[in-house]
């Protein structure tokens, strides 16, 4: 990978952005983009837009990448001093045990922590390893003195503050990307490369960095009219799907429906014309910000692809060459279309 696009991958994963919470994120991106050169422009509900112009205006191309995570927020504070908490979007909670944390209060205070189990330790609590991790069987212990939910509160902690967690965010040698939100920084990290490659689309250009995805509404409002927006998110890995950790994803139909028929099967033909590494596949419990859009009165046409990953809402793995294959294809789509 292009040393550019391994900074903005480190970089764009250390901004904690759990849905709502994006602003801090949304300036970087906004700053990296307007540094290539590009125009921008904030919605209200905090979404990016970066506006490209094409070599014709006759019709207008989106692409779109969320930059909104999983996360947590503070449900109640307990009396022994430990945080009670929701979840933001779908995380995998059992996941979550032995997690650094990081909470955030409205006075823009960060505090440290751990997300436990209320069985922590093996030398006491006899259900410690059987024990089922969920959202009322875990909790927060803070890295202060606290012994009561008074001293939580005396230090401005309270109900409805947001909860990051650390990504882990892992290059390795052998070219894999290892890192909790992969869905969707690494596609947000895949656009901003293909900004910085491009020269100038077959036809207007607009792309929309969205914060809300995760939760269900990122695209569904898009301030510029356009005619067909390609979503770029994480491809799914496993059980009855053909995509690997190597490959561009096609997604033919998720759990809001099938996608455009001439949009995908376009973007089918020019990834195997151009020989990339490629698998179409149905996702049985996704939704994207394409059909957000779509189910937000966009009179659109809509298709999805992204690089292949692993071990989705978890521990999430890809590797450079999805990431490649996914660039080519945005690229041959945009120019070639």
């Amino acid at each position: 990978m292009e040393k550019e696009l391994v900074e903005f991958i480190r970089n764009i994963f250390e901004i904690d952005s759990p849905s709502g919470y994006c602003h801090e994120v949304i300036s970087f991106v906004e700053k990296e983009v307007n540094q290539l050169g590009y125009q921008t422009k904030k919605t209200k509900k905090g979404n990016l837009e970066i506006y490209v112009e094409g070599k014709s205006n006759e019709k207008t191309i989106g692409l779109c990448a969320h930059v909104d995570t999983l996360g947590l927020m503070v449900r109640s504070i307990k009396n022994d001093g430990t945080l009670a908490f929701t979840n933001i979007g779908g995380p995998i909670i059992p996941t979550l045990d032995g997690e650094y944390c990081r909470i955030m209060t409205r006075n823009q205070k960060i505090y440290t922590g751990t997300i436990l189990s209320t069985s922590p330790s093996a030398h006491v609590y006899n259900d410690s390893k059987s024990k089922e991790r969920n959202l009322d069987t875990m909790c927060i212990r803070i890295d202060e003195k606290v012994k009561n939910k008074e001293d939580v509160q005396a230090l401005g902690i309270q109900n409805g503050d947001y909860i990051a967690y650390d990504p882990k965010t892992t290059i390795t040698e052998s070219g894999f990307i290892k890192s909790r939100f992969l869905d969707d920084k690494i596609s947000v990290a895949i656009i901003y490369e293909v900004l910085r490659r491009l020269k100038k689309p077959q036809y207007d250009l607009i792309i929309t960095i969205s914060t809300y995805e995760e939760v269900g509404h990122g695209c569904s409002y898009i301030s510029k009219e356009i005619d067909e927006l390609v979503a770029v998110d994480m491809g799914c890995i496993g059980d009855d799907l053909s995509c690997s950790e190597y490959d561009v994803s096609i997604c033919a139909k998720d759990s809001s429906g099938p996608y455009d028929y001439n949009m995908t099967t376009k973007l089918i033909k020019l990834a195997k014309e151009n020989r990339l590494q490629y698998a179409v596949d149905i996702y049985p419990y996704y939704g994207s910000d394409a059909s957000a859009a779509l189910k937000g009165g966009q009179n659109i046409r809509a298709a999805l692809i992204g690089p292949g990953v692993h071990a989705s809402h978890g521990m999430e793995r890809t590797h450079k060459e999805a990431i490649e294959n996914t660039i080519q294809l945005i690229m041959l789509y945009i120019c070639k279309n």
